[in-house]
């Protein structure tokens, strides 16, 4: 099968890396890609929001199977252009993809699944907003209606600061703060059929100790030995399966990855927010585990065959990433910066480096092209082996100004 993915973020590399190594993948190819993805796959100059375009390659290449990974292509109806060629694609449509492209819609649809969430306002003006952050005081938790690429929400004590961010939104959801540790579940589902993937937690904050500011991830780990071990089946019953059901009954079939980003709070289990495709960079962990070959479970998914599909396989053990950002990230990163000590990094065993924001200088050098750069990943028998591994081979990369936290798992490996 020759299979095409859509983005050249550091999930698309996970994504590719996965798909390589599965035997049933006969050709594999990226668009746009990056430095690394380049490196286990054929990269296109295509715009991952060009829709025609994305079809017209598709069709070009003769792919059995379209990946769209990223949100903004979904959003703008990518998956809708491939699919209207005939061609499988593993992805929401615009419609169902509003449930990561509006909040306000996505608190409709679990309203009406009876999803346990957060109370929240939808608010418009001015007045809208004062009388949300009054009702719920602090912690306030201030979320942009629409994409913000991870920088949407502002959570802060500070009513001035929750009240600028509010104002500078077209339209925004103000809700009620949820306390306890936060989960990120995916799950692949067919528009009927819901195949929960293992559970992962990623790390927000810039800085080591959850402090600095929010940004798309800073690194993650998975499996969560803390976990309640009926917390998946829970998840599918209460939130997963209402969710794709309600979806099914508007008319909008969810066909693709839906992410539940969940609170672990004093009273049960509550939905942060929904994504409509793989997280960054939990799905570097979650992929790192999975023994189940790749492109069949996204296939079946694709062509409403998922009841079909076998148990999925997991490996025992465990899986840490580190993200290396650029320099001023997440404000504004510098880039262009030539990154060194790949080829170091790559010899460590159960290590490797995953490419986010990099691309290839007309030297043929690999030099940063974005905030997060590289996501390094590693695998072990333990959390605190695969945490190891991961740091050794981000000692070995050389990013002038770069910057990672150092306490990616630390906790909970120190605890296991």
């Amino acid at each position: 099968m020759k299979v095409l993915v859509i983005g050249g973020g550091a999930r698309e590399h996970a994504l590719c890396r996965s798909l390589s190594l599965d035997p049933d993948v006969t050709a594999l190819h990226c668009a746009p890609g990056n430095a690394g993805i380049a490196e286990v796959a054929e990269v296109h100059p295509v715009d991952a929001l060009d829709g025609a375009a994305v079809a017209e390659l598709a069709v070009s290449l003769d792919a059995g199977l379209v990946v769209v990974g990223p949100e903004a292509p979904l959003v703008a109806g990518v998956a809708d252009a491939v699919r209207e060629r005939g061609i499988p694609v593993f992805g929401p449509s615009a419609e169902a993809a509003l449930l990561e492209g509006s909040k306000a819609f996505a608190k409709d649809v679990m309203a009406a699944a009876n999803v346990p969430t957060a109370r929240a306002y939808v608010c418009t003006t001015p007045a809208e907003i004062d009388e949300a952050l009054d009702a719920f005081g602090a912690p306030y938790v201030v979320k942009d209606d629409g994409l913000a690429a991870g920088k949407g929400v502002v959570v802060t004590s500070d009513l001035a600061a929750a009240r600028a961010h509010a104002l500078a939104c077209e339209q925004v959801v103000i809700e009620e703060f949820l306390d306890g540790p936060e989960v990120s579940l995916f799950a692949v589902t067919d528009g009927e059929t819901v195949v929960p993937l293992q559970p992962a937690q990623d790390f927000k904050r810039a800085l080591d100790g959850d402090e600095g500011p929010n940004t798309g991830g800073m690194g993650a780990y998975s499996p969560l030995p803390w976990a309640d071990p009926k917390l998946v089946d829970e998840v599918l019953r209460t939130v997963l399966q209402p969710t794709v059901d309600e979806l099914r009954r508007r008319g909008t079939s969810f066909s693709g990855l839906l992410y539940a980003g969940l609170a672990i709070t004093s009273r049960g289990v509550r939905v942060i927010e929904f994504n409509a495709r793989f997280g960054d960079p939990e799905t570097q962990v979650v992929l790192a585990r999975l023994k189940t070959p790749l492109a069949g479970l996204l296939l079946a998914a694709a062509t409403g065959t998922l009841a079909a599909v076998p148990p999925l396989r997991w490996s025992e053990g465990a899986a840490v990433t580190v993200v290396v950002a650029s320099h001023n990230y997440p404000g504004t990163p510098r880039t262009g910066d030539v990154i060194e000590g790949l080829a170091e990094a790559a010899e460590l065993d159960s290590a490797y480096v995953l490419h986010a924001g990099t691309k290839c200088d007309e030297e043929g050098r690999v030099v940063s092209a974005g905030g997060r750069v590289l996501s390094v990943t590693a695998t072990g028998p333990d959390l605190a082996a695969a945490r190891t591994r991961a740091y050794e081979a981000v000692s070995r990369i050389r990013l002038a100004g770069s910057h990672h936290r150092t306490d990616i798992a630390a906790k909970v490996a120190a605890s296991a």
